[in-house]
């Protein structure tokens, strides 16, 4: 999954993003609406991190994202046989 398939998904997204994130409000979540870099400065406040830092977890996160995708759909195939 890309950025622009989370932002596509946002609302389907936005409950693991409170699992990740739990210092993001709901109103944080509304703000970020898909948005890497809106997702990033929020980290970065919320958690008093360094840019870098968060821009890498929102990347660590969009790219576990794509991994749940594809074991889902493995899954599914598998159900399927």
């Amino acid at each position: 999954m890309n950025w622009d398939q989370v932002e596509g998904k946002w609302k389907q997204t936005k409950g693991k993003v409170k699992e990740q994130w739990g210092k993001l409000t709901d109103d944080d979540i509304d703000v970020i609406d898909g948005k890497r870099q809106q997702l990033v400065g929020k980290i970065q406040e919320r958690y008093g991190i360094a840019k870098d830092k968060a821009e890498k977890q929102a990347d660590d996160f969009v790219s576990a994202l794509q991994d749940d995708d594809k074991e889902e759909a493995h899954v599914y195939r598998a159900g399927r046989r």
